[in-house]
C-alpha cells in the first residue's frame, strides 16, 4: 500500500475531520486510491459502500476520493444529505479542491474543504450532544 501522504499531513487532516465534525452530525471521510482504472466517481461509489458510509443513521456521509495516479478525485454525499441540498452543493468544494490541487497543496485544499463541509452540513445536520462517531476519522487507503 502507498502512502500519499506523511504522517503529519494525516494528522492535520483527521484533525480538520474531527474540527468539522464538532459542527455536524455528518461523517466525512478521506480515502486515497491508487491503480485504479475507473473514473473517480464511479471508485468513488464502490469505496463509499464498502467503507460502510451508507450504514450511518442519518445517512450523512460524505466521501472525499483521491486516485492519485489518474489524478482525480470526488467528492460525495449519502443519500439523506442530497435530498436536503441543493443540485450544487458540491460545487463550491470541488472548486475550492481544484485550486489547490493545482497549486500542489494537496492537504490544504482537502482541509479547507472538509472544514467548509462541515460548516454547510451544520444548517441540515447540527452536531447532537449525544452524537456518536459512526465512522473512523483516519484516512483510509486501496488499491
Amino acid at each position: 500500500m502507498v502512502k500519499f501522504f506523511s504522517a503529519d499531513e494525516e494528522a492535520r487532516l483527521v484533525g480538520a475531520i474531527q474540527a468539522a465534525e464538532l459542527n455536524t452530525s455528518g461523517e466525512i471521510r478521506v480515502h486515497v486510491e491508487v491503480g485504479e482504472r475507473k473514473a473517480a466517481l464511479n471508485v468513488a461509489t464502490r469505496v463509499f459502500k464498502e467503507l460502510g458510509m451508507d450504514k450511518t443513521a442519518d445517512r450523512n456521509g460524505v466521501l472525499i476520493l483521491l486516485e492519485v495516479d489518474r489524478r482525480e478525485f470526488a467528492i460525495i454525499g449519502d443519500e439523506g444529505i442530497n435530498k436536503v441540498v441543493s443540485q450544487d452543493f458540491w460545487d463550491d468544494e470541488r472548486d475550492l479542491m481544484q485550486r489547490h490541487f493545482r497549486k500542489g497543496e494537496f492537504v490544504e485544499g482537502i482541509s479547507l474543504t472538509i472544514e467548509q463541509i462541515g460548516a454547510k452540513l451544520r444548517k441540515f445536520f447540527p452536531y447532537q450532544t449525544d452524537d456518536v462517531n459512526e465512522l473512523p476519522d483516519e484516512i483510509s487507503y486501496g488499491g
